[in-house]
């Protein structure tokens, strides 16, 4: 059975917490299901490094896009 320690569940949902400083509700709730899809993949060896890559990409995104916006105002 594997063992999941905080600082693991941390590192998985680090896109979800990063989307949620960004903006839009969208980038939120992918980050959410990539968070949740590499926990479940987390079970195989490097199985969660796709879908973390794929929730970072998002969440620095819309992040990028909350401090664009913010500097044209």
């Amino acid at each position: 059975m594997a063992e999941i320690t905080w600082s693991m569940l941390f590192i998985l949902f680090l896109p979800f917490l990063i989307s949620l400083a960004g903006q839009g509700g969208m980038a939120k709730m992918l980050t959410l299901i990539t968070s949740i899809l590499a926990l479940l993949l987390s079970v195989r060896e490097y199985g969660a490094v796709l879908p973390w890559i794929t929730g970072m990409a998002i969440a620095v995104t819309s992040l990028w896009e909350r401090i664009r916006r913010r500097r044209m105002a």
